[in-house]
């Protein structure tokens, strides 16, 4: 089962296809070791490549690249997410026009410390 962090490193790959994991790892905030378990399995479901490339550093260095099915797989969880986050913030918003309501029912005025 494909969770957040999986999106998010497909996300981030697709953005930018030469960072390092251990800059995955900065940027996402995850440990180095769960980044490369994350690349791994994404690798390993076909939805990355990784490429060798020499960097400007003279050492060689990973590149990596969304398959064909990693990019419908970025789409399909791109959709999956916004619905998730779109029902989030639906249920958020009732949450909290309940508690305004709340405040006005009882006569307290909102702007009160």
């Amino acid at each position: 089962m494909m969770d957040e962090s999986h999106f998010k490193t497909l996300r981030e790959i697709a953005n930018n296809n030469t960072l390092s994991q251990r800059d995955l790892s900065k940027k996402m905030g995850l440990s180095l070791g769960r980044v490369n378990c994350l690349v791994n399995a994404l690798i390993d479901k076909g939805y990355i490549k990784a490429r060798r490339f020499k960097n400007s550093k003279n050492k060689w260095a990973y590149m990596y690249v969304l398959t064909p099915k990693g990019i419908s797989e970025k789409l399909r969880l791109t959709y999956r997410f916004l619905k998730m986050k779109s029902e989030e913030h639906d249920r958020l918003k009732r949450e909290i026009e309940g508690y305004v309501r709340d405040i006005k029912e009882s006569g307290c005025n909102i702007n009160d410390p």
